[in-house]
């Protein structure tokens, strides 16, 4: 493990001062291999997909998993538009000048080595790689034993096309154990890695907590909520809910707890019950008292980030009921209300600590590329450094720069 550490580190420095050219021809050239590698790619993945059936993995795990040509295609073109977006490396954040001449530039920078450790979704390995490429990172990967050939086709076809744009391979290291013990070893790597982020559940997340020795970020659980007011438009309210639900449910920025206003509750749980099929309701007394079909809420639901097609319910009587059920479960990732009422929307922003809080529209729409950041490497729910999705101004730190004329300090 070390050594890869050591191969990974070496490469950061050279990445770190490559020019935009450089680093997009490297893109350019990683994508057209990725594309070019469809083929080996799928068998991989088809290895692990056969894999993951005979052991019983969930079928919403196994929808992470699975690759096809439209998914590879799609990382493939992840890595172009990643060319199209400003390079942070080098951007002046701010500038002043000291009643003594000294001029001060806050400039951003590469953090060095970003090491990324995730669970059963390959296509992290070629998003996490484009990311960290084009700040100016090196990026030290470590995913699941679920994903292990796929991951290892995808990173042979970037390191082919990083090699053919004259960049150093070790840009992309994957570390190919995945033994538990290893992925101790990982986190602990603190004389190689700047920053490691996690991606997964969270046993996980609990892992890197109890063991890293690296700076880490924590792409977090997502029990994200929707409130629908009672000043909200119930239409809107339905088309909203269903996609937050139902659009891709096995995703960290789907919904899984609906809060409806007693006010509006008559109306609006039947109809939202039915638009719902196929998704399994558990709610309190009161939501199963309108619809008999919701099954009863345990403590535990009112907490739980399902990642599947099950979604619990709560009527509340007021907005600060409300707003306190989703503080109480909330795990800080994304929160929304429905509402015509300004002052409304206005408190629930106000008081709801979440990295995105969002005021008539979907949860889903908490994600790098829909905020314009591009391929995002994660979402993150802690509050030092990033929070919220994490795209290519994450990837930097800051350092000044002092330009001066002799100056001394008396």
């Amino acid at each position: 493990m070390k050594q890869l550490g050591v191969r990974v580190a070496a490469a950061s420095k050279s990445i770190a001062t490559a020019s935009t050219a450089e680093k997009n021809e490297a893109l350019r050239t990683a994508a057209d291999c990725l594309a070019a590698s469809t083929l080996e790619i799928l068998n991989a993945n088809a290895s692990d997909v056969s894999r993951a059936e005979d052991s019983g993995t969930p079928d919403a795990i196994i929808d992470r998993l699975r690759l096809d040509p439209a998914r590879v295609d799609a990382m493939a073109n992840g890595l172009r538009q990643v060319i199209d977006l400003p390079d942070p490396v080098g951007k002046v954040v701010e500038k002043w000048t000291r009643p003594n001449g000294l001029e001060i530039k806050k400039v951003q920078v590469p953090l060095g080595v970003v090491a990324i450790i995730y669970e059963n979704r390959p296509n992290v390995t070629s998003d996490a790689f484009g990311l960290c490429l084009k700040s100016g990172n090196a990026a030290f990967l470590r995913g699941s034993s679920g994903a292990i050939d796929s991951n290892i086709a995808i990173t042979r076809a970037l390191r082919e096309g990083i090699g053919k744009a004259g960049l150093a391979e070790d840009a992309l290291v994957l570390v190919t154990d995945t033994s538990h013990e290893a992925a101790v070893e990982f986190m602990q790597l603190r004389e190689y890695i700047d920053c490691l982020i996690p991606r997964g559940g969270p046993s996980l997340i609990k892992s890197i907590v109890e063991n890293a020795k690296v700076p880490y970020v924590i792409d977090g659980d997502g029990n994200c909520h929707i409130y629908v007011d009672r000043a909200a438009n119930l239409q809107l309210a339905n088309d909203i809910v269903v996609n937050a639900k139902m659009q891709r449910p096995s995703v960290c920025n789907a919904a899984e707890s609906l809060v409806v206003h007693a006010d509006i509750a008559e109306r609006f749980l039947p109809q939202i019950a039915v638009a719902l099929q196929g998704v399994e309701l558990v709610g309190d007394k009161m939501a199963r008292a309108i619809v008999p079909s919701i099954g009863p809420a345990t403590t535990e639901d009112w907490s739980t980030e399902y990642l599947d097609l099950k979604m619990s319910v709560r009527v509340v009587d007021t907005l600060d009921q409300a707003i306190h059920h989703v503080c109480e479960n909330s795990t800080g990732h994304s929160e929304a209300i429905i509402t015509d009422d300004e002052d409304a929307a206005d408190e629930f922003a106000r008081r709801v600590d979440a990295a995105a809080v969002l005021i008539n529209t979907s949860t889903r729409f908490v994600d790098g590329e829909e905020f314009g950041f591009g391929a995002e490497i994660g979402i993150s729910t802690q509050k030092l450094h990033a929070r919220g999705p994490m795209g290519l101004q994450q990837l930097t730190t800051t350092k000044y720069i002092v330009n001066g004329q002799g100056q001394t300090r008396g």
